[in-house]
């Protein structure tokens, strides 16, 4: 009786573990456009994959504003950070240097309400020299809406606008480099 019924616990777990699988690897974000072939692209604004990502207006250290339609027909690489995040910091120079070889625009959205003096933010940018955009989320309501709960978070946004890719933690050129090369 016992050897049945742990043969009958161990056929279970099997075979859910098996519909787990399939149900996550057949339901992950696509779109059946056709007979034969799937899409992540979506008409539907939203920070998912395949969604077109949420529009925003922020303004920069020199009061200058940016928006991220302002970037519609670039690749974007819409990233979240703050100065006193360690993997926010080593992911910069990566930064800098993929805006500067590739064909890419990077929007650094520091999260001004978390860092203890405002001041942090100039002196960090010079520190590490760098070049690439730098909006200033004040009220953290952009961060909010695209839900940042870990520092680093970057989403790779194609040249349609629609998200391709969000990543928490921090990237390296040769992940950067990667993800970009698989965008439109």
């Amino acid at each position: 009786m016992k050897k049945v019924l742990l043969i009958l616990i161990v056929v279970g777990m099997l075979g859910w573990a098996v519909y787990e699988f399939v149900i996550s690897t057949d339901g992950e974000d696509n779109v059946k456009t056709s007979e034969n072939e799937t899409s992540t692209e979506s008409n539907e604004i939203g920070i998912g994959k395949g969604q077109l990502a949420p529009d925003f207006e922020l303004k920069t250290l020199d009061g200058k504003t940016v928006k991220l339609s302002d970037y519609k027909g670039q690749r974007v690489m819409l990233n979240f950070w703050a100065t006193w995040c360690p993997p926010c910091r080593a992911e910069m120079p990566d930064m800098e240097k993929f805006q500067k070889n590739k064909d890419v625009q990077v929007l650094a959205v520091n999260l001004l309400e978390t860092e203890s003096n405002p001041d942090n933010v100039q002196k960090f940018i010079d520190e590490l020299e760098l070049t690439f955009t730098i909006p200033l989320d004040e009220k953290s309501a952009v961060s909010n809406q695209f839900q940042i709960v870990a520092y680093p978070t970057s989403f790779m946004i194609d040249s349609k606008g629609r998200i391709q890719s969000v990543v928490m933690g921090a990237l390296n050129y040769d992940f950067m480099v990667q993800e970009f090369e698989m965008m439109q």
